[in-house]
């Protein structure tokens, strides 16, 4: 039974040459590519990229085949070719120099039919094998790629998910206190989304969620802006370098597009469409800012979106209601109770 085939570079003298390894390569069912000279057979690896190759180390022309193996080993990048050479001396320092030039193996002429078919056998494993340690590398540095996308990223709405979030809060966070620049962070859910999963269905629901995470990704615009699934229904947006105006442009932008799209909603007592409430927080950070602090500010602003109605956002500082008006305000806290004062 045949080995499988391979495309071999024999680099041996033509002319000089009696052994008719060509011919027996050929007869054992490989593509031979000669060469009688180095500088040929390197153009020849250069070009074609044989699985092996096989080389006298008298070459004619002023390049021998130790040359050429250091040419090959340098020209092959990642890609490891099995070179054998071959010689009429049989020396051990001969022996030794093929080695350190790059040789993998080394076959005394004349050449027994039984011992090359034998040594390619052994070189064509050696390839199989490497080739496979490669797919397995490969299969685990995609498996680790997917394990790492999967544990930033949430699965149904293809957004970051809260561990990314936090990640990039902190992240932004500094570089912000850093800069001395504005860091808005917005925490906004869906609407009634109980209602909206008991009257029609999950099914429904999660192509909700994806509908709404589509459509924040369009209004995060810029590289630094990011969005997440932070929970649920709910979503994280932090938008670095954004001051308090910015933010309910932003607010407003992503209300628009919401309402414009017209996700039906058949049991909101808000709307017949799927609506948002969220809260928003901006400061330039100092010190004493943290995540937790940020998210505390946000969550309380969301909290007071609902309060006042729903299908609105919130912040510190204003209120952006369904009808896109600005009202100045302040949110505080009264027996546990939401209150908004006008300024």
């Amino acid at each position: 039974m045949q080995d499988a085939s391979m495309t071999i570079l024999l680099a041996e003298d033509r002319q000089g040459s009696q052994s008719g390894l060509g011919q027996a390569l050929g007869q054992l069912g490989h593509h031979v590519l000669e060469a009688s000279t180095a500088r040929e057979a390197l153009t020849l690896f250069q070009t074609q990229r044989p699985d092996l190759v096989l080389v006298d180390v008298g070459l004619p022309g002023g390049e021998d085949g130790y040359w050429l193996a250091r040419q090959v080993r340098d020209a092959e990048g990642s890609r490891w070719t099995p070179i054998i050479f071959v010689s009429g001396q049989e020396h051990e320092l001969s022996l030794w120099e093929g080695i350190e030039a790059g040789g993998d193996d080394y076959l005394i002429k004349p050449i027994s039919p039984v011992v090359l078919r034998a040594k390619l056998h052994a070189m064509r494993r050696l390839l199989h094998m490497r080739n496979q340690l490669i797919a397995a590398t490969e299969e685990l540095r995609a498996a680790n790629e997917r394990l790492s996308h999967l544990s930033f990223h949430d699965d149904l709405t293809g957004l970051g998910n809260r561990r990314s979030f936090n990640e990039r809060l902190h992240t932004q966070l500094g570089q912000c206190r850093r800069e001395h620049k504005p860091l808005t962070l917005i925490l906004c859910d869906v609407d009634h989304f109980k209602r909206f999963n008991d009257s029609i269905g999950h099914v429904e629901g999660d192509q909700c969620l994806q509908n709404i995470a589509r459509l924040m990704r369009l209004v995060c615009r810029r590289p630094t802006d990011f969005v997440a699934r932070y929970g649920g229904e709910e979503f994280g947006i932090i938008l670095p370098n954004t001051p308090k105006a910015g933010a309910m442009t932003f607010a407003r932008a992503l209300q628009s597009l919401v309402r414009t799209r017209g996700l039906p909603h058949p049991d909101s007592p808000v709307s017949e469409h799927v609506t948002l409430s969220g809260g928003i927080t901006t400061v330039v950070p100092d010190d004493d800012t943290t995540v937790q602090s940020l998210i505390m500010r946000a969550d309380e602003a969301l909290y007071a979106a609902k309060v006042q109605g729903r299908n609105r956002f919130f912040s510190f500082e204003m209120q952006l209601d369904t009808n896109e008006h600005l009202q100045q305000g302040l949110w505080a806290v009264n027996s546990g109770l939401g209150r908004l004062t006008e300024a």
